[in-house]
């Protein structure tokens, strides 16, 4: 079976709870309680999403995150109740999309799911005409085919990393804030400052000659980015 929404979460009237309130507003939700649980539920059903909490009792959500990255890329959220910048950068790091601190307003949470489900589901909102592509320096990016070369070298980027990388290019040499981003990226104005420095920092370990000295992706100091073509 698919469901929309997969919460993994050891307080089980929290998980009981907000997957009652998530089917009540038609994202189809169950919840498992432990890490076991989860991985015995992708060998026989499938899921869009992910909420997924860091301590599961005698298991780590961290290392069930890693554990779930080598069969699927649909989106992990992180619920935790852990605030520290530390247990966010792990979880972003290891391949979470998001982190969600605890306690959360249900409709405020339901929204941000809502938003993600929207954005992958309906799939790039970039795709063009087949011979629609941006460039700038070595780098090349195939709008049709959700493709991006650096030097002619295919460059694997996670869904969220290419579109931050498209909106980027697309507005090539102009400042882009923060929460132009957030809006057109994530789809939401939620999304965390250490969410999206993360992205950023993702994408330039991956196109830029230099990540400690980028060429193409520049921080605007309290403002946002702009992606220029490499000229100083």
């Amino acid at each position: 079976m698919k469901y929309d929404c997969l919460i993994v979460d050891d307080e089980t009237v929290l998980a009981e709870t907000t997957s009652e309130y998530f089917n009540m507003f038609e994202v189809n939700t169950t919840f498992v309680t432990t890490a076991e649980e989860c991985e015995r539920f992708f060998d026989e059903h499938d899921a869009s999403l992910i909420l997924l909490d860091i301590n599961l009792g005698n298991a780590s959500g961290f290392e069930l995150c890693k554990k779930l990255r080598q069969r699927t890329q649909i989106p992990i959220l992180f619920i935790s109740a852990r605030s520290s910048d530390d247990d966010i950068l792990i979880a972003l790091n290891i391949g979470g999309d998001d982190y969600i601190q605890k306690p959360y307003t249900l409709s405020v949470l339901l929204a941000k799911v809502k938003a993600v489900l929207k954005r992958y589901g309906s799939g790039s909102n970039t795709s063009q005409a087949a011979d629609n592509t941006v460039e700038f320096g070595p780098v090349k990016i195939d709008l049709s085919l959700n493709r991006v070369s650096v030097n002619g070298v295919d460059t694997k980027l996670k869904k969220l990393e290419y579109k931050l990388l498209v909106y980027l290019a697309q507005h090539k040499n102009k400042i882009v804030t923060k929460e132009e981003l957030f809006y057109n990226v994530w789809g939401d104005s939620i999304t965390s400052d250490g969410t999206l420095n993360v992205h950023i920092r993702h994408l330039r370990e991956k196109i830029e000659p230099d990540p400690n000295d980028p060429q193409y992706i520049r921080t605007v100091w309290g403002t946002g980015y702009v992606l220029e073509d490499g000229t100083r």
